[in-house]
């Protein structure tokens, strides 16, 4: 992209945009989770069925994803940001109106592609104006994601409990977030390709650089759809909790993730991506701990909490090391999310199958192992860490020296 002149209180109003696309974004993925079981009863599926046509959200998204390059290159970075996620947020009536196997898995495949597209556009962004403004503020727009689930899931929740169709729920919802995320893509950046640019490819293999920094998160999105997934019915199953007691310790699980990484910024800030996700994997690694030993569900759920905690800015500092890896922040940030889509599509099933084999304790003791991944590996975020001025918003532009 030409490198735009923006004064500070044009980036500054960018940062706001670009959490307001984050949240809007989060807020579709909240509010179709919460009608999975009406969409599942509008078109007849069964569980196994149902578990193959919510494989395709990231299959879609891994197909898609490498497009977003071009599409920012032809398009500009605000167009085309207002066009995907647009389409994302419109996509969210297409299962609801699905009525059978078939149509659900195509419906299913067009949301995960126009996930993908908007996911890296926005990333990208974000990253542009993290740079510009000199300070991190990825981990804060990841925040912004979750706080937007939280939101869309309380809505669905809602629709849910009054007996709502989905059709009419997401109708609506898809016309309310559509409106919120076009108007804020009026002030995010309006980035244009360099006269002598060369179009990326549609299709390539992701760089190196973006391999390794994937793997990082694929240990963080790995522990974290672990937990989601599991970390109700382990209470449930092995320490014999309540449904109540059990459900409450995924909701804290949530909601710890969001407040770490709404105030994950001034961490990084002070200590850097490469040492704070060092900690982060030390952190995680004690609540894999306090999982696995727990007697008690309280001990338990400090694991979880822990947990939470350890890998919540891991996945934000992943795009944004991606983001300066390389001559094509779009490639490399889409060669991340690729990676992470799939290790969330791989963990619940591989935690299902390893306790089938063995136990819960096991499983989580694989969790706990590629928590210690994210301490051991932190250093592969070296290219996009550096130090900041710890005053005055400025950056220093050089490296980050520290271990």
């Amino acid at each position: 992209m030409s490198a735009v002149v923006y004064d500070q209180r044009q980036v500054r109003r960018a940062r706001y945009a670009v959490a307001a696309v984050f949240a809007v974004h989060g807020a579709v993925t909240g509010s179709f989770a919460t009608r999975v079981p009406w969409i599942q009863d509008h078109a007849g599926v069964s569980a196994g069925q149902l578990g193959l046509a919510l494989a395709f959200p990231a299959l879609g998204a891994s197909v898609a994803m490498p497009l977003a390059g071009s599409i920012s290159h032809r398009f500009g970075a605000r167009n085309a940001l207002r066009g995907l996620i647009a389409l994302w947020t419109l996509s969210l009536v297409l299962p609801s109106l699905a009525p059978n196997l078939l149509t659900l898995c195509l419906a299913l495949f067009t949301y995960g592609a126009t996930a993908g597209m908007a996911d890296v556009a926005m990333n990208a962004l974000g990253v542009d104006v993290e740079d510009r403004l000199g300070r991190s503020i990825m981990s804060g727009l990841h925040g912004m994601w979750s706080a937007g689930a939280l939101a869309g899931s309380a809505a669905g929740t809602l629709a849910a409990h009054l007996g709502s169709d989905a059709r009419l729920h997401h109708a609506l919802a898809a016309a309310v977030l559509t409106a919120l995320g076009v108007l804020a893509c009026r002030w995010v950046l309006d980035l244009q390709p360099a006269q002598d640019e060369e179009p990326p490819p549609r299709f390539a293999l992701p760089p190196r650089s973006a391999l390794l920094i994937g793997a990082i998160g694929f240990c963080a999105v790995f522990a974290e759809g672990a937990s989601l997934d599991w970390s109700a019915v382990y209470l449930r199953d092995r320490l014999e909790t309540s449904a109540g007691l059990a459900a409450a310790c995924t909701t804290g699980f949530t909601l710890t993730m969001a407040l770490a990484r709404i105030a994950g910024d001034r961490v990084v800030d002070r200590f850097g991506a490469v040492r704070t996700v060092r900690a982060s994997g030390v952190l995680a690694v004690l609540g894999g701990l306090l999982i696995v030993l727990a007697s008690h569900p309280a001990a338990a759920m400090a694991g979880f909490a822990l947990m939470g905690l350890g890998i919540a800015v891991v996945v934000p500092l992943c795009f944004a090391a991606a983001g300066r890896s390389g001559s094509n922040p779009s490639l490399a940030i889409a060669g991340v999310a690729t990676i992470t889509y799939t290790s969330g599509l791989v963990a619940p099933s591989a935690i299902g199958m390893l306790a089938q084999a063995t136990s819960l304790m096991v499983s989580f003791c694989l969790v706990t192992v590629l928590a210690g991944g994210l301490a051991a590996f932190a250093g592969v975020l070296r290219p996009g860490d550096r130090e900041r001025a710890r005053t005055g918003g400025r950056d220093t532009a050089v490296p980050d020296p520290r271990p």
